[in-house]
Parts: structure tokens; sequence; C-alpha cells
């Protein structure tokens, strides 16, 4: 039905016209570039997605990001190019330094499910320092072996300990007990072991993790970020390239112009983002920051003792905003808890903390983005001194602020719960401290990059000590969370000493968590 407008009124412009006809439809067979380009003019054209996408080829995606997306500065446009990326025979060094993404989405193989005696693991160049590359082999090995001594130790205690549920099937029942167990073996895995992860990031965080892992002073991790630049750069795999290819021939056989066609097209190579990664490389802010930070840590704190410091410790005494960015910066550089340095920045005249400030400045070019220490203001601050394979699993948690030092023999090692138990203690402390003394030696060695080396022998029970800024929403999620029955014991502890630390200091709100309590009995069988 037509309306008839009213005396003195027109009708209205078709383009004013009511027009509720709002489409969601999926899109897939678009290059990341390509459709991160459509998706783009959205901001400068009035076409459809499907009108944008049919006009636009590869060539010209690269002339618009070229233009807009370097010259202009609109970074944002990479954000909607998402490439799926996996990362196989890496260490567990490698691993975490690569997932260290605020931006970054995917998952890694799991020490508390898989056993990881045979995945093999990473070699560093020692060049002509032969007795430090015995000391490595000879130490990796050897913590590999007590893996698998510890595990099987663990797994028949807990068979004695536990009763197989009439219901439950023996598969299943052996199943569960045996991630138990791995859950206490994975400590002795030094950080030289293989892991395997994929990612899906979008272009942005993409082009700054290589930028980062280009920087990092160790080799495996540089050479890891030239891989991933290639990776983008390059051919992608298509996982359906070999029935495609099947499929072209069955073409050419019944028509030899038609299977021209087809072959044409499974010639071209699909490459995710040479555009947007191909000018990432070292980062100059990072590495010489990095260097001056170390030097102005050291030179403040004077290879004083480290300070004994908690499990958690929920640093919210109020302080200046200033005090906290200087911290934070002299934290990520050096191995003191965070209170001991900040006792020492709030010392310093105003004038020689501002330096502190401008040398985590001063090296920054017109594109970089600041350094994580920078963001500071969060109400809650816990510095958390746990084990590194919890600790990975705490490194999960994207929506807080982390800084973390440098793996360290320092701050010694953590005892499993279900080693003592098993009778394997007195076995388990002496690997670890001949792996931990191991490191100390190949730091000293004279191998290229030898301080770097010589973390690759420290296996995941070595503590490692990391700051976790964070809102109060997010401090309550993690408690929650992490501290759930089915989770692993080490951060079923640091998430209740979280909730916790909380209830000391806000103890009206600490009575919204729901936090488990960590020293409740739980069922072993329960996953």
């Amino acid at each position: 039905m037509t309306e008839t407008p009213a005396p003195g009124q027109t009708a209205p412009a078709a383009a004013e016209a009511p027009n509720n006809r709002t489409e969601v439809f999926a899109v897939h067979g678009a290059d990341p570039e390509v459709l991160a380009y459509a998706m783009a003019k959205y901001s400068r054209s009035s076409l459809s997605m499907r009108e944008s996408l049919k006009e636009i080829s590869s060539q010209r995606a690269e002339q618009f990001l070229n233009t807009f997306y370097f010259q202009y500065g609109h970074r944002s446009i990479a954000d909607l190019a998402h490439v799926a990326f996996a990362v196989e025979r890496l260490s567990l060094l490698a691993a975490i330094v690569l997932v260290d993404e605020q931006r970054w989405d995917g998952q890694e193989r799991s020490t508390r499910y898989q056993n990881f005696r045979k995945s093999g693991w990473y070699l560093p160049e020692f060049g002509a320092d032969l007795a430090s590359a015995q000391l490595y082999v000879e130490t990796v090995e050897n913590l590999f072996a007590q893996y698998h001594t510890v595990f099987e130790g663990v797994f028949a205690s807990l068979r004695e300990q536990v009763r197989k549920p009439e219901e439950m099937k023996q598969e299943t029942y052996d199943r569960t007990l045996k991630a138990r167990a791995f859950d206490v073996a994975r400590y002795l895995l030094p950080l030289a072991t293989n892991t395997s992860l994929g990612q899906i990031v979008n272009a942005r965080t993409l082009e700054t993790q290589v930028s980062r892992l280009l920087s990092h002073p160790a080799a495996e991790v540089r050479q890891l970020g030239e891989k991933l630049q290639a990776a983008a750069s390059g051919a992608a795999w298509n996982v359906h390239g070999a029935d495609l290819a099947a499929l072209q021939r069955e073409i050419a056989a019944l028509d030899p112009a038609l299977g021209e066609r087809a072959a044409a097209l499974l010639a071209r190579e699909v490459k995710t983002a040479p555009t947007l990664v191909k000018y990432a490389a070292v980062n100059d802010y990072q590495t010489r920051t990095r260097a001056e930070l170390q030097q102005a840590a050291a030179e403040l704190l004077s290879d004083e003792v480290i300070d004994a410091a908690p499990l958690v410790d929920l640093v919210d005494d109020a302080e200046a905003l200033e005090v906290e960015i200087a911290t934070t910066l002299l934290y990520g550089a050096c191995h003191y808890p965070y209170r001991q340095i900040r006792r020492h920045v709030a010392a310093l005249s105003e004038a020689r903390r501002n330096e502190v400030i401008h040398l985590g400045m001063r090296h920054r070019g017109r594109h970089d983005e600041l350094l994580r220490e920078f963001s500071s203001g969060q109400a809650l601050r816990f510095d958390i001194l746990m084990d590194i394979g919890g600790f990975r699993d705490m490194h999960r948690h994207r929506r807080c602020v982390q800084v973390l030092q440098a793996f360290t023999p320092q701050h010694g090692y953590a005892i499993p719960e279900g080693v003592e138990e098993a009778g394997a203690l007195g076995l388990y402390e002496e690997t670890m401290r001949s792996a931990q003394a191991a490191s100390v030696r190949l730091a000293g060695g004279t191998a290229p990059e030898a301080p770097e080396s010589a973390k690759y022998v420290l296996p995941l029970a070595t503590r490692v000590r990391a700051l976790f800024k964070m809102d109060f929403a997010e401090a309550l999620y993690i408690s929650e969370l992490r501290s759930a029955p089915q989770g692993h014991f080490s951060y079923r502890r640091v998430a209740w000493e979280m909730y916790r630390a909380v209830q000391r200091t806000h103890p009206a709100l600490a009575q919204y968590f729901r936090a488990t309590d960590a020293d409740a009995p739980i069922d072993l069988l329960q996953r």
C-alpha cells in the first residue's frame, strides 16, 4: 500500500525511506588482507561487502594498505585481518615468549594431559664450548629420565591411594590418575622441552609479536620471529590442497581446456599477510631500553640480597603514579620483589626518579607502543612468586597487565604434592639441585648467548616472579576460576592466596568471591 503525502508535504527521498532489512552473513574464502581492505572500505565507500569483495584484488589491497596503513598510520585496519598459524616443535621457553601478547588467542600442547618424554628438546648453539654442550645434554637427558621415573612412581602411588569406583571404567580411571601423575612429573620438564601450539591473531598483533621476537636475546626466539614473518609473507598451506589437485586431474582428463583453467586457479598462492608484516623488524626501542633499565636496576639495588617474599603479595598501598611506573620499569629488569624495589624508588629524589622513567621513554620511535610497564594505575597489584609450570596457566589471563621477570635459579624451586607420598622426594630434590647448578655453570660459559642458553635447563619447578596488575572484576574472575577443584594444585594455591589477600585489605568486597579453599580435600578422580 502506498501512502499519499499530506497537503504541503513531499514524499521522503529514496535515501531517507525506511529500510528495515538488516542482513548478516558469514564470509570465507577471501585472503585476510583482501578481507581487511573490504571491511575498511565501509568507512570510505557505500558498497556492500559482496560488492567490495567482487571488485578487490590482492594487488589493490596491497596498494591500499601501503597507503593507509604505513603512510597514514591507520593501524586499526590490521585488526581486521586474522591469520591462523601452527607453530610446532618450539621450546617451552620460546612458547612462553611467543604467547606473551595481551591480544592473543591460541592453544598449546598441555603438559598436564600429555606425555612429553618423547617430544624432543631444543639444543642451543654452543660453538667451541664443548664442555658446556656436554653439560647441557647430560642435564636435559637426566631431567627427562627422572620425569619418567617420577611419573611412574606417582601413578603407582595414586593407584594405591585412590580406589576405582565400581561404576567407573578402568580406562577412565587410569586416564584420570595418569593426568594427576603428569601434574606432578611435569615439574621436571626443562624449558628446552619441545611443544606445539596454534594461534589465531590479527595482523597488528602479529606485526608487534614478530618485532618483539626479533628483538629477544635468545637465538631460538629471534629465529621464530623470522619464521613467523616468512609464514605470513609466503604461501599458506591449503587444507584442501591435495583433494583439489586430484579433482583438477580428473577435470583435465575429461576436458583439457577446463583442466588448464582449474590448474591456473590452483597455482595461485594465498599469502595471509604479506603487506602488513613486511616492515616488522628488530625494535630498537625495546632492546636499548631493556639494557639501560637492567643497568639502572643493578646500580640502584647494588647486588643486595633479595628479600624473602610470600607466594602472593597484594601491593595496594597508596603511592604516587610516578613511583609505580618507575618501580615497574625496574621490576621487569631484575629479580627483586616489587616492595623491595619500591622502597628504593620512593627514597629517590624526584629528579632521579624521573630519570628512571625517562629511560623507559628516551628511545621510543614515532610508531612504537609504550612498554607494557607503563600500563599503571590499576588498584590491585599482585607480586607472585610461583613455579614456571603453574605460571604458564596464569599467563593465559589477558585482561590484566603482566610483567614477567627473567628465568633464574635464584628463587629456588617448588616441590609438588605427591612426590613425597610416592617416595621420590630425595630423587626429585637431587635432580632439581643438579639442574639449577648446571644452569649457573652454563651461564658462566664461553658459548654465544651463554646466559640465555643456561635458562633452557631450568625445570618447570623453578620459581619465577611476575607482577599481575588488574581491576576488581579480573581479580574475582581469576580467584574463582583458578581455585576450582579440577585445577592444578599450584595455581589453585595462588588463586586462593589472591582471594585471601583481597579479604585482608578489602573485606567488604571479599564476600562476593566464590573461591574454593585450596586446603579443602578434593576428589582426585574429578577432572
